[in-house]
């Protein structure tokens, strides 16, 4: 049984490079939107490449996630986060130096591949490390100040690129590691799950990052109507369907479609879908729109962002504990139409917009809206499968979340009629964005009409810490097998 006490030494070096190791790819899906306009003009990136900037790292990131959890269970989860560190970190060094977009695009795919490695373990460790007494106050600490990395994400990666250069949103991923990992080989115990049994399912997650980026390269390369563009979407389905196949038929397959027996699960999933899409689509805009249109200098624009994720830090205990009582319908179907209702206000955000007036009223909506909406989610997820699958459940949870940003951040410009060098031109993007907001609306009134129709059944008491101390906007928190061996 673990028996590493928080007051320890050692678990305080535990929740240091745990905390540390998370934060770099917490960071990452924070960071990098407030430098794509840079990003952009440095190397003459259109707005494709700057689309494929944010997917490239969430194709891997989404189709590799549950895999490396499982990895991580065989052969150690510290050896796998180790790992994981150092491939994200070597991942960020090369986007540091990328000289052309390709480069760059290409490298920050090995960068999801590090955090798809990095990011399951670090919250298993904490599990699988801690003393049972001490556990749940030791996910509470690792939640909060991997919450509170995540708030400052955008202020800091505003502040590097007005600064030292864009290139430090990556390159700073390089000392971060050198301190984590000769802390994580000295302090964090090796731990493994002894009832890991069978093969991993490679080919499942093959397929699944397969498909995702099919569907990826169609939905971003279609404004040009090349042949290509159809033969990718044909193959992306093709590809999606063979996953599914693979699933069902495969003895240990990665995505159990069993879970989905679950008619609340399917129905939390079908809402993370809608509501994760619109969120995916609208930090990525939002973060153009502020410095392209309205002036923002990078700084500003990452400062501009921060109340959403700090009022998630500050009240989302308050508000998993209210639904805990209510019940998960009435906080899925208000939450999203909060959310809604911030990215109509959004369309007050034009030419010179002042940020008390135009820019903060609707974010501090936005927030209301994830406050009400996250951690009733994650414990609606974890309340609809049996114990022993929550961390499965959370896996997929997750994955869903990740797989609808990237989809939004592929297709929701090709529905606003972005052309390619629109975020050059503050017109042209302003017209487009005031096209997407009313999209992504749309897509949360659609959750929150699912959440009203399906969701029914109130979970039991399933408050947990790293639920209701989340910070991050852009997919929902990961929870590991609650039995650590």
């Amino acid at each position: 049984m673990p028996d590493v006490r928080i007051a320890s030494l050692q678990g305080k070096w535990i929740l240091f490079t745990t905390v540390l190791g998370s934060s770099m790819a917490m960071l990452d899906s924070t960071v990098v939107n407030v430098a794509l306009p840079t990003i952009g003009r440095d190397l003459g990136a259109s707005l494709a490449a700057l689309q494929w900037t944010v997917n490239a790292y969430m194709v891997t990131l989404a189709g590799l996630i549950l895999l490396g959890g499982s990895l991580g269970d065989r052969y150690g989860r510290r050896k796998i986060f180790v790992l994981g560190v150092v491939w994200f970190a070597s991942a960020s060094l090369l986007c540091g130096l990328a000289p052309t977009s390709g480069v760059l695009i290409a490298a920050r795919a090995l960068q999801g591949v590090g955090g798809a490695l990095l990011t399951p373990g670090s919250l298993a460790l904490i599990q699988a490390s801690f003393h049972p007494d001490d556990r749940s106050r030791a996910v509470g600490l690792w939640s909060g100040f991997g919450g509170i990395g995540a708030a400052v994400g955008p202020f800091l990666g505003g502040w590097l690129v007005d600064g030292p250069g864009w290139r430090w949103v990556f390159l700073l991923n390089v000392p971060l590691a050198l301190l984590c990992v000769p802390v994580a080989l000295r302090h964090v115990p090796e731990s493994t799950d002894a009832r890991t049994h069978g093969r991993f399912d490679v080919l499942g997650a093959a397929l699944g990052a397969l498909a995702l980026a099919l569907l990826t390269y169609a939905l971003i390369e279609a404004p040009g109507g090349s042949p290509g563009v159809v033969l990718s979407a044909v193959a992306g389905v093709a590809t999606a369907v063979a996953f599914g196949y693979v699933e069902k038929h495969r003895p240990d397959p990665m995505l159990p479609p069993d879970i989905f027996a679950s008619r609340q699960f399917t129905a939390v999933n079908l809402v993370t879908l809608c509501v994760y899409a619109a969120f995916g689509g609208f930090f990525f805009l939002t973060a153009l729109q502020l410095q392209v249109v309205a002036g923002y200098s990078a700084l500003q624009a990452g400062t501009a962002l921060l109340p959403t994720t700090a009022m998630m830090l500050l009240f989302s205990a308050r508000s998993g504990a209210l639904a805990d009582r209510t019940g998960p319908r009435l906080p899925l179907t208000v939450g999203p139409l909060l959310c809604a209702a911030a990215m109509l206000l959004m369309l007050r955000v034009g030419p010179d917009a002042n940020y008390l007036v135009d820019v903060l009223p609707p974010l501090l909506v936005m927030g209301t809206g994830m406050v009400v909406l996250v951690a009733p989610l994650t414990a609606t997820v974890l309340a609809s499968v049996d114990t022993a699958r929550a961390g499965l459940a959370s896996g997929i949870n997750n994955a869903a979340a990740r797989a609808a940003g990237l989809m939004a951040v592929a297709g929701l410009p090709l529905l606003a009629g972005m052309g390619p060098e629109a975020y050059r031109s503050a017109a042209a993007f302003d017209a487009a964005f005031d096209r997407a907001m009313p999209i992504c609306a749309g897509v949360l009134v659609l959750g929150a009409v699912l959440a009203f129709t399906l969701i029914r059944r109130p979970p039991p008491n399933c408050l947990h810490p790293e639920c209701t101390r989340h910070g991050s906007v852009m997919s929902p928190p990961l929870e590991p097998d609650h039995e650590a061996p």
